[in-house]
């Protein structure tokens, strides 16, 4: 044992300190995994208390309920259905019995039993959630529960309908519409000219004082909160050019102009990355430097263009502050 601890000693390729490093890079691995774990149980939880929330959303109740069709219920709808119902039934499904009396002319003076959009109290009471409803309705809604009654259904409204007081009649198809409308216009007008700005001082502007002001005022507007962007939208396009307010073109123009920075910056990280052998093999072949820029620099740098231009559309699509100042929200 001694010849051998010895050999270790006069061995000079023998680090006295290897073992403990190894250990301590072992120790490192196991801390790595641990929060990869971890980090991957977080995402779990969360995604799974999300849509173990939601998913009731996707039914809602209907009752169906004895409807009169006269002119006098036409006039004010409340009466179309009993006394007892009213509380139970939806305000919104009282409001459209006109349109589906045009529907169907047949049910002009007459009674229909037929399945309308229950109150979101009652909603809320059949699927065990907080409700207001007094205990003479809950009393009953149990009772029509048990004879069948009341039924949940697919929740089409939800993303057939817009914006709406009435709970049970909101949807989401207006805020989809709105977003898509507005992330393309975002998109059109951010990404073609932050990309054209990245080439130019990257690859074709000169190094002056000039070229480093713009560079300086470029990165700092990454850092600027989106909400002055939004004071600055409703200053230029609503206030000077009249453009019309809470419309998908003021907020995808409002959020270009806070999108810009983010994909300049990554445009010209992206090209930056590009070897400088590709641009010299191309200017030894005898090709002019827009050629060798748009045939051979760029294509290497659109993936990392797209990855910043796809950064900055995740975070346009989060913002709500410039939103909210210029009236969309």
């Amino acid at each position: 044992m001694k010849r051998k601890k010895k050999n270790k000693e006069h061995n000079p390729f023998y680090d006295p300190t290897l073992k403990k490093r190894h250990l301590s890079a072992k120790r490192f691995k196991k801390f790595t995994l641990t929060s990869l774990i971890f980090s991957v149980a977080f995402l779990a939880f969360f995604l799974f208390d999300m849509i173990g929330k939601g998913i009731p959303a996707f039914n809602i109740a209907y009752i169906k309920v004895d409807v009169t069709f006269n002119e006098k219920t036409l006039e004010d709808t409340r009466f179309a259905v009993p006394t007892e119902y009213r509380n139970l039934v939806s305000r919104a499904a009282l409001r459209d019995l006109p349109k589906l009396l045009e529907e169907n002319p047949t049910y002009m003076n007459s009674t229909q039993n037929i399945w309308i959009l229950a109150s979101s109290q009652v909603d809320q009471y059949i699927k065990n959630h907080n409700h207001n409803l007094k205990d003479k309705d809950i009393a009953k809604v149990d009772e029509l529960y048990a004879q069948g009654l009341i039924d949940k259904k697919f929740n089409a409204i939800f993303f057939e309908n817009g914006d709406s007081k009435i709970p049970e009649y909101a949807g989401i198809f207006s805020a989809v519409i709105g977003s898509i409308l507005t992330l393309i216009i975002t998109m059109a007008v951010a990404f073609p000219i932050g990309v054209m700005t990245a080439i130019y001082l990257e690859e074709f502007a000169l190094d002056n004082k000039f070229t480093r002001f713009i560079e300086i005022n470029i990165n700092n507007l990454a850092a600027i909160p989106s909400i002055l962007f939004g004071l600055l939208g409703l200053a230029i396009f609503i206030n000077l050019f009249g453009m019309p307010r809470s419309s998908p073109l003021v907020g995808g123009l409002t959020l270009a102009l806070m999108t810009l920075p983010i994909i300049i910056v990554s445009s010209r990280a992206a090209l930056r990355a590009v070897p400088d052998s590709i641009r010299q093999a191309g200017y030894g072949l005898g090709l002019n430097k827009i050629q060798v820029t748009k045939d051979h620099v760029l294509p290497l740098a659109f993936p990392g263009i797209m990855t910043g231009s796809i950064i900055g559309l995740a975070q346009a699509m989060g913002e709500t502050a410039p939103l909210i100042i210029i009236g969309m929200i």
